[in-house]
């Protein structure tokens, strides 16, 4: 698709290039801008730098013509916790955020302390759960080596994607109902239905790729 290439052309002059010569240079903190095609977060160091960039920012797009998505833009207060209280600076608890997909989090790690972590965003994991649920209906005639073969590609290329430290839980959840749905719509392909006992001799012979961690760290 030519969409994402030309709003990578086009953003890089009114955000990217923009945010490095011009923001950077009149913040008080550090700052950072991480961005992927028309979705992006930025960081500051400040929050007085923060507000002013999100008083400006719809400024500069309107300049261009663009309108930044109110719904989506917040600003979000992401100091790490203390780790004798778990609240941030003002006393509250630190707020998350999402980005391709992720919601971004402050948690705990083995040794007490606080580290970035992320997990699958709901509505993204509803919509996959949905999507192997109505594929397993949609395909269910179809030959069971051909099932496989698909549901463990489609399963891999979920794991590449979500399978980042910290994401087991949805990783499972999404594993156990593609392979519930299988089961599940196995048994509506017509004649006798299938036993745990006779499911479980199927798994032996097709067995679904369990969730691995991709990417071990951020």
């Amino acid at each position: 698709m030519i969409s994402p290439l030309l709003a990578n052309v086009y953003l890089h002059v009114v955000l990217d290039k923009w945010f490095a010569e011009v923001v950077a240079a009149h913040c008080r903190g550090k700052v950072m801008l991480i961005r992927y095609a028309d979705d992006f977060i930025i960081g500051c160091q400040h929050e007085e730098d923060a507000r002013r960039i999100m008083k400006v920012l719809p400024q500069r797009f309107a300049k261009y013509g663009l309108e930044v998505n109110t719904e989506k833009t917040k600003l979000v207060d992401f100091t790490r916790p203390r780790c004798d209280t778990g609240l941030n600076g003002s006393g509250g608890k630190p707020g998350t955020f999402s980005f391709l997909g992720f919601v971004y989090y402050w948690g705990k790690t083995f040794k007490g302390g606080y580290t970035v972590k992320r997990k699958t965003e709901g509505k993204r994991l509803r919509r996959s759960m949905q999507s192997f649920w109505r594929w397993c209906r949609d395909n269910r005639h179809r030959p069971v080596e051909e099932q496989f073969r698909i549901l463990c590609a489609k399963l891999r290329g979920y794991y590449q994607y979500y399978g980042v430290r910290c994401n087991s839980p949805c990783l499972d959840l999404v594993f156990y109902t593609a392979e519930r749905a299988w089961r599940y719509w196995l048994n509506r392909r017509g004649g006798r239905k299938l036993t745990w006992q006779a499911f479980g001799k199927l798994m032996a012979k097709f067995t679904l790729p369990r969730p691995r961690i991709m990417q071990p760290w951020v």
